[in-house]
């Protein structure tokens, strides 16, 4: 799941769904609960509406980004362009949409981006990472894909950068869009968020990753297309948890493998979901899967190592080699939250090194079961 927290962004919006945002209806964030908050964004909201044109965007606090002005039809000489702009104070993102003259048809910052901290009003927006044009409700009207690239300044995950997706429907007027909250909720939620080509899959082909995370058992998961990694299924004993199939295996996205481990009962039923994959964009090679004691606590704890693929922010397709630990604890499985941080692994590590690592982080002085 991806990092970050992923409410319903809109009190209007949770209120009655799908909500066309034009210029009138902007609404006050559903997170702002605080005297201060509320008139923060009051004054950023009168702020935003007082841009009257292209030009007057960066005079209005806004960073325009150059590289990512787009025209929504560009077979149209006159098409009308969409302009992003982050507000300089807040992190905030904000899209117009702007025709030849410069004069702005269309504005809106009610975008899933702009909620991923409730409560606050800057946000963790740093870059976008990208645009698409397409007909997603097949109404023959040009609709908005947009994924930006997120950082948390502080917490659990500060530092590491996470997508966040979103879509904006036209509306049958032509004069202005619409996104509707369940939809970019789900996006982020079961990871639909990796690409263009991802978020299309599942708005619209109807192709989703949901099963993966609420599915009761194994059947399920193959009756929905989960493919079993074999070379790396395999029964163990759990202490208390008794006998469970450790069941590794991806499912197809677009172009991109997500990868997930299942710990499965002797009658069929999961127990546990484990998520290895991280912000990764997909599984290239799946290196091993170990069950060994690494805290010393007696239980056997689980070891994944693999090669992931996943897209830079300029563009560029890299390859590396990540692990994750999951500790046994009474009622399932916990992610290890320290070691990953001191070792970052290489190319060059086994599950053998990996192992000796963790363990010798608990004062292991060997490998040894």
């Amino acid at each position: 799941m991806n990092r970050g927290n992923y409410g319903s962004a809109l009190v209007l919006a949770a209120l009655i769904g799908s909500l066309l945002f034009t210029e009138t209806v902007l609404a006050a964030p559903a997170e702002t609960e605080g005297a201060s908050v509320s008139a923060e964004y009051e004054a950023y909201y009168e702020r935003l509406m007082a841009i009257e044109n292209q030009d007057g965007i960066a005079d209005g606090g806004f960073r325009v980004v150059e590289d990512q002005i787009f025209a929504l039809e560009p077979e149209e000489e006159d098409s009308i362009l969409m302009v992003p702009a982050f507000d300089e104070q807040y992190h905030r993102l904000a899209l117009f949409i702007v025709d030849g003259d410069g004069r702005i048809l269309y504005r809106t910052e009610q975008l899933e981006t702009n909620y991923c901290v409730k409560g606050r009003m800057r946000q963790p927006v740093q870059s976008i990472a990208a645009v698409s044009f397409q007909d997603l409700n097949r109404d023959g009207r040009t609709d908005i894909v947009l994924i930006t690239f997120c950082v948390n300044e502080s917490g659990a995950y500060a530092g590491e950068t996470y997508k966040v997706g979103d879509v904006l429907f036209q509306n049958a007027a032509g004069n202005g869009f619409y996104r509707d909250y369940r939809i970019s909720e789900k996006i982020n939620r079961f990871g639909m968020n990796k690409s263009a080509e991802s978020i299309a899959a599942f708005v619209r082909d109807g192709d989703s990753t949901e099963f993966l995370y609420t599915a009761s058992t194994l059947r399920e998961l193959q009756r929905n297309g989960f493919r079993i990694i074999s070379e790396q299924c395999y029964l163990r004993t759990f202490g208390k948890l008794g006998k469970l199939q450790v069941t590794p295996g991806t499912y197809r996205l677009a172009d991109y493998d997500i990868f997930m481990i299942y710990l499965v009962s002797e009658q069929g039923d999961i127990v546990s979901v484990l998520q290895p994959m991280g912000e990764y964009d997909n599984l290239y090679a799946l290196k091993g899967v170990a069950c060994r004691d690494i805290d010393g606590d007696g239980l056997k704890d689980i070891v994944v190592l693999a090669r992931y693929s996943y897209e830079g922010e300029g563009g560029e397709l890299l390859i590396e080699s990540d692990y994750r630990i999951y500790y046994q604890r009474t009622g399932g499985f916990v992610p290890d939250t320290e070691i990953r941080d001191a070792y970052r692994c290489s190319d060059e590590d086994t599950m053998e090194i990996l192992v000796e690592k963790a363990r010798a982080y608990w004062g292991w002085q060997s490998t040894n079961d």
